[in-house]
């Protein structure tokens, strides 16, 4: 993954006729990491969707190089299928080997829940599915709105693991939280500080 990279530029976001931030500056290389912090409704979602390129920036510019994959609040898995099942689904359509979905599960201790209904999965087995997917993608730029929600401290060990290997193949991971993350991410974001009040 040693080519990934991103970089933002005077970035603004225009939402609903309110200005959410601008001038937002960001260069990650291999394995950088950013965490984007501030409460709910600041902002953060919106500049990850700007990241991934599911919105326009009102300003400014967006460069990746690289593979993305995204979590927030939608699963993404079809509900009927067994976990496994749902999962190899996204990895297929990536190009992934098939034990991709193994090492996923297995890195978010979901192994033993491979053949159970994702309707039937808890709030924070869910949670750990949608990392899992993102895991299996083998996408070089994890972008995760706010991936400690639901889950337990094991859990967040886990997420905290899973983020670590990540930025040591030279991956590089943005995350939004409104909580504290055990994530490695030396550039951090408040929102706050990018934020038009005239607007």
């Amino acid at each position: 993954m040693s080519d990934a990279a991103l970089r933002l530029n005077g970035v603004a976001c225009l939402r609903g006729g309110r200005m959410l931030f601008r001038g937002v500056d960001l260069m990650l290389a291999p394995g950088d990491g950013a965490l984007l912090t501030g409460p709910n409704g600041i902002g953060k979602s919106s500049l990850l969707r700007i990241c991934a390129g599911l919105l326009p920036a009102f300003a400014g510019t967006v460069e990746r190089r690289g593979s993305v994959a995204m979590t927030d609040e939608r699963l993404a898995l079809d509900g009927e299928q067994p976990l496994h099942q749902a999962l190899s689904f996204w990895a297929r359509l990536d190009g992934r080997a098939p034990d991709a979905v193994d090492r996923a599960l297995a890195a978010m201790a979901l192994t033993g829940l491979a053949q159970v209904p994702v309707r039937m999965l808890s709030t924070g087995q869910r949670k750990r599915a949608m990392l899992a997917r993102v895991i299996a993608s083998g996408a070089h730029i994890w972008l995760l709105d706010e991936p400690g929600n639901g889950l337990d401290g094991a859990s967040l060990d886990l997420l905290g693991a899973a983020v670590a290997e990540h930025l040591a193949t030279g991956g590089i991971v943005v995350a939004a939280s409104h909580q504290p993350l055990p994530i490695h991410a030396p550039v951090t974001l408040a929102i706050d500080d990018y934020r038009d009040d005239a607007a």
